[in-house]
């Protein structure tokens, strides 16, 4: 009779020790999921998602003049549609996520700005290099450097976007980006093109402008001074 009751109360024990360690187990696995949850919001942003990555490319949107909502770190329809304007734009996968691609082509990928590289981030490098490479790939690397050299002039002139990305993508500056030649590739020329330029070389003299005089009916663009010809470019102020 006595083992009996040894035994029941030693099931009953063991199930009450289930559930506590049952308890316990579910809740360090609820605490470790928010973690992991987030890194994957910031490795990939997509409808539902939120934090400050989605901040952060929802103010580049707005800047860029494809987002007019609220910056408030929510994935929504409205953030949604204007990444997919965004891709339409730019010529990449038009899903409306802002995968690692979508995030460098906003100048928003992986690598933090630096002192050394005068606050660019490696993704302003890239996108740099791109167009360069789509707009002076047939230049000299002098004048390859010119043309990155234009772009950082603008984002430090009051008169146009002050990032790189903004500068690049504002309606109508580049017509490298709305054609074929924006599917070319950086390349290690026009990779160290870009550097030179964020180093501080301008061969350009200090022009936010430039075209080709053979290619260029613009009567304002003829029009503007020009501070230096560096092959079939003229760089104007």
């Amino acid at each position: 009779m006595q083992n009996r009751k040894n035994n029941r109360f030693l099931s009953f024990f063991l199930a009450l020790l289930l559930v506590l360690c049952g308890g316990f187990t579910l809740n360090r696995l609820h605490a470790l999921s928010v973690p992991v949850a987030d890194a994957l919001v910031d490795a990939l942003s997509q409808l539902g998602s939120r934090g400050q990555e989605v901040r952060s490319i929802q103010q580049k949107l707005r800047s860029l003049g494809f987002y007019a909502g609220s910056v408030d770190g929510i994935y929504g329809a409205q953030t949604r549609r204007a990444v997919v304007a965004f891709q339409k734009s730019v010529g990449i996968t038009a899903d409306g996520v802002a995968g690692p691609k979508t995030l460098l082509y906003l100048g928003l990928g992986s690598g933090s700005a630096s002192a050394a590289n005068g606050g660019y981030s490696s993704a302003d490098i890239t996108l740099l290099a791109k167009l360069i490479a789509a707009e002076a790939r047939g230049e000299s690397y002098t004048g390859q450097v010119a043309v990155g050299a234009v772009v950082l002039n603008r984002v430090r002139h009051p008169s146009f976007p002050d990032t790189v990305a903004g500068v690049i993508y504002q309606k109508g500056a580049f017509s490298a980006v709305n054609d074929s030649n924006w599917s070319v590739s950086p390349s290690a020329t026009s990779r160290k093109a870009a550097q030179d330029a964020i180093n501080g070389w301008d061969p350009s003299g200090g022009a936010i402008y430039y075209y080709n005089p053979a290619k260029t009916s613009n009567a304002y663009m003829l029009s503007r001074p020009v501070i230096v010809t560096i092959g079939n470019h003229r760089f104007c102020s």
